[in-house]
């Protein structure tokens, strides 16, 4: 409480009355001192737009961007994986049976292996490197994951058989899970709160990037050199290069410094995201991340749930059962089918062009996902893939954040485990040969799901970490966060009406 009262009287000077105001005068009602008690703060950035927002914090907006394009490598690794299965020379050279039209064929248990594998390898990373990057922070996470994914494309180049083919996607899948559940953590602690939702969206762009030159690579050797496969696994090399440069000048999160009790490395790091901002006060912007941090240190401590298995327990396992669910709902409405085998599907279907059709839907999937970063920070929730990693990276509180997120992307691959077995067998015409009927399948599946995201996703826009735990301790119903006041918005109010 007088942590509370004191940043309250220092963060706003029409607050110090509250100093000597009695127990039950003033402070119950005093906004900024209730806003401060809840572990908000304003910025003084609350009333940027979005694009004032990206003009005011240059340096920290192009850092987020930078740490999205790691998910052009996550992309290219999935459409690589979903659509080299199509080349003539890769089947070729990994073919193990031969089919009904008497060429060589891939069979469906080894594709299964080789897609449930990989989803394999990301459960493994999203549920071990959130410790890894609680304890000694998002950077050594970054390049721990570097050095996996280094290891995959190593072995991608070297396979000449079936099973070297497995290892390598199964390294390729742990290096991808381990980047799924740091890069939408990193990017959350440190966007700016106006522009957080399309700084997370960047990530789908940058993957569907990634998986649209994918297929570009692979429609353009289907052409002009059909057994050709290894080129599009040695471009690799490009992305890894340009990653450690990234991660190599990035700051360290400043808000899981402040959670580790870093404080003066919390300090330095903010400097650097935010050089160049006009008139920044270091120490408030400072207590703004320590008031987050101990309250919610405080809530967990009254409840008794502390622990990482936090994530399970109380309000905490309801923005678990959130995060999980966007981009769970994802799978099961045809994201194997679509994305790990849409050129498959399409080559099965016994269309002419499988690449070409693949690279078209690629790209209006690029251009939905530009709007959607565009929009989403304006107009809030939209009903797109590309909000899935926003609200594993944001739903979740500050201190367990990587665990959620870890969490919530890890329950997406079990069932994409699930679904790279099936997917092959109902699209593959030596097996069930589903043909189009398997969009029935998904179509019946999903529909319970698609119902459900109406009724528990929240909209999240522009509201801050600390406006996000005070509406989730109060239980406020998914569907009425965007139309209920914090107290962080009583205080701009507050201030707007002094200023008058």
């Amino acid at each position: 409480m007088e942590s509370a009262k004191k940043l309250a009287t220092e963060s706003n000077p029409s607050a110090r009355e509250i100093e000597n105001a009695p127990e039950d005068g003033l402070e119950k009602s005093d906004p900024t001192f209730v806003a401060a008690t809840k572990g908000q703060v304003t910025t003084g950035y609350e009333d940027l737009g979005a694009l004032e927002t990206i003009k005011t914090f240059k340096i920290c907006t192009l850092v987020c961007f930078a740490m999205a394009f790691s998910a052009a490598t996550d992309g290219y690794q999935i459409g690589i994986n979903a659509s080299i299965i199509a080349n003539t020379g890769f089947v070729a050279r990994f073919a193990t049976s031969v089919g009904k039209n008497g060429k060589p064929a891939l069979e469906s248990p080894i594709l299964s292996g080789w897609s449930s594998i990989m989803s394999c390898g990301q459960i493994i990373g999203m549920t071990t490197l959130p410790f890894l990057s609680s304890r000694y922070g998002r950077k050594i996470a970054m390049y721990t994951y570097w050095v996996i994914l280094v290891g995959s494309v190593i072995a991608e180049c070297l396979a000449r058989s079936w099973p070297g083919w497995l290892v390598a996607k199964l390294l390729a899948g742990i290096g991808v899970g381990c980047l799924q559940s740091t890069v939408p953590t990193y990017i959350s602690e440190v966007a700016p709160t106006r522009i957080r939702g399309g700084l997370l969206m960047c990530y789908s762009f940058w993957w569907t990037l990634g998986s649209f030159f994918a297929q570009v690579a692979l429609q353009h050797l289907s052409k002009d050199d059909p057994t050709n496969y290894i080129t599009p696994i040695y471009t690799q090399w490009a992305q890894i290069g340009l990653m450690i440069l990234i991660y190599v000048f990035v700051p360290e999160s400043p808000a899981w410094c402040v959670n580790a009790g870093k404080h003066d490395q919390a300090k330095k790091h903010l400097l650097k995201l935010n050089r160049g901002v006009p008139n920044y006060d270091l120490e408030r912007q400072f207590q703004v991340l320590v008031m987050a941090v101990e309250h919610e240190r405080e809530v967990a401590a009254e409840q008794r749930r502390e622990k990482w298995y936090a994530i399970f327990q109380g309000t905490n396992g309801l923005r678990t059962v959130i995060s999980c669910w966007t981009n769970l709902t994802q799978q099961l409405i045809g994201l194997s089918l679509f994305g790990t085998f849409g050129t498959y599907f399409f080559q099965q279907a016994g269309l002419a062009d499988p690449f070409k059709i693949k690279v078209i839907t690629n790209s209006i999937q690029i251009a939905t996902v530009i709007v959607i970063i565009l929009v989403a920070d304006h107009t809030g929730l939209a009903a797109n893939g590309a909000t899935g990693w926003g609200y594993i990276g944001e739903v979740s509180s500050q201190r367990l954040r990587p665990y959620t997120a870890g969490f919530a992307a890890a329950v997406t691959c079990v069932a994409g485990v699930v679904m790279n077995v099936l997917v092959p067998y109902m699209t593959n015409s030596n097996k069930w040969n589903w043909n189009l009927k398997t969009g029935w399948f998904y179509a019946g599946l999903g529909l319970p799901f698609v119902v459900g995201m109406w009724l528990l996703i929240p909209e999240t826009t522009g509201r801050s970490a600390a406006e996000l735990d005070e509406l989730f301790e109060r239980k406020i119903k998914p569907w009425r966060f965007h139309k209920t006041e914090t107290a962080t918005q009583r205080v701009v109010q507050l201030n707007k009406s002094e200023a008058n």
